[in-house]
């Protein structure tokens, strides 16, 4: 798995939530694994409800740690229906 996409600090700590205004931060590779286990055993899917079909191995996890925003090409995907409720264990 490549390394998570490199972010200058001062724009990540811009990034926000588009519904909570939570922080955004790089998901962890424990989150990027949980994920992507979940996406190829097709139990994974956004909220407009279509599966996740792209390997999760960068994106950003809100504060609380109960969403996440897939990176596709370097670039954070932080509509709502992108966002992918982290399922919790």
């Amino acid at each position: 798995m490549p390394p998570p996409a490199s972010f200058d600090p001062a724009l990540l700590a811009l990034l926000r939530c588009p519904e909570t205004r939570q922080a955004l931060v790089l998901a962890p590779a424990a989150v990027l694994a949980k994920l992507d286990a979940d996406r190829v055993a097709g139990r994974l899917v956004n909220r407009a409800g279509k599966s996740v079909t792209e390997p999760c191995r960068e994106g950003l996890l809100r504060a609380d740690g109960a969403v996440f925003f897939p990176i596709s090409d370097g670039i954070p995907l932080l509509t709502p229906d992108d966002a992918v409720i982290v399922p919790q264990p």
